[in-house]
């Protein structure tokens, strides 16, 4: 891979796998629109081991807290960082079930422009509404099973490409009443569970492959996907109560429009 290559995919990666704009899409967008060469098995795991890396250093108290309380609770021992934890294992449980089920059928009939430009407006003005109606006096600490169930069937919809993991499970939140920080906390951490899974089912296919591997390109990949992440994480959390959801509305239907014109 070129260096321009390494560099543009790793940004993308690293900024759209926590905005609600879908980085899959972006990621099967950038060599149908450039004519560039796949970036490979191997790439895509290091890219997702960085933003991995980037949301279990950006929460890490959080993560230490529920995890300690999520064994606590095994023996009886309830707290909120307790209920958090296993509202992240509920949430997760679906996505996992449907990506076993569909990821070869998704794999072969949706990775199109089209179906991107349809779930990127479509999901995109869900996001809008949910943004506007929604109650937003809850933090996600007030999560509780039906929730998080409810959020995870949401997030299982993120497998189709250009719907957006982080803008699903951020409209679903949005939807519950959260505010918009705690929609977009519990959206992130929901993310490190599935970011594992995902990682372990391309290193599974890596495995199985005979690609070569170039580990300075990898670690180059996963290096500035991380920190792209982690500043993106930082901003995104700071800046969502002053500009709300409507500039990545703005950017999805823009993008849904523009496809159409390319790709009808």
């Amino acid at each position: 891979m070129e260096l321009v290559h390494i560099v543009l995919l790793s940004l993308i990666q690293g900024i759209t796998e926590f905005l609600p704009i879908s980085s899959s899409a972006h990621l099967i967008l950038v060599p149908v629109l450039t004519g560039w060469p796949d970036q490979g098995l191997a790439f895509d795991v290091a890219v997702h081991a960085g933003t991995l890396a980037a949301v279990l250093v950006y929460f890490r108290q959080e993560l230490a807290r529920m995890t300690v309380a999520g064994v606590a609770s095994l023996g009886g021992r309830w707290s909120a960082d307790a209920r958090l934890a296993w509202a992240v294992v509920m949430g997760t449980v679906p996505v996992v079930i449907a990506g076993f089920l569909g990821k070869a059928f998704i794999e072969q009939h949706l990775r199109s422009p089209l179906v991107i430009a349809t779930t990127a407006v479509v999901f995109g003005l869900l996001l809008l509404w949910a943004d506007v109606a929604g109650r937003k006096r809850r933090d996600e600490h007030t999560i509780g099973w039906r929730d998080a169930a409810l959020v995870g069937v949401a997030q299982a919809l993120a497998l189709i490409p250009g719907t957006s993991r982080a803008g699903i499970t951020m409209t679903a939140g949005l939807m519950l009443g959260l505010t918009r920080e705690a929609a977009a906390r519990f959206s992130f951490l929901l993310s490190v569970p599935t970011l594992i899974a995902s990682g372990v089912l391309v290193t599974r296919d890596l495995v199985r492959s005979d690609e070569a591997v170039a580990w300075g390109t990898l670690g180059l990949g996963a290096v500035l996907a991380g920190i792209s992440a982690y500043a993106c994480i930082h901003l995104f959390i700071r800046l969502l109560s002053r500009t709300g959801m409507l500039p990545y509305v703005i950017y999805r239907v823009a993008l849904g429009l523009v496809l159409f014109w390319i790709f009808w």
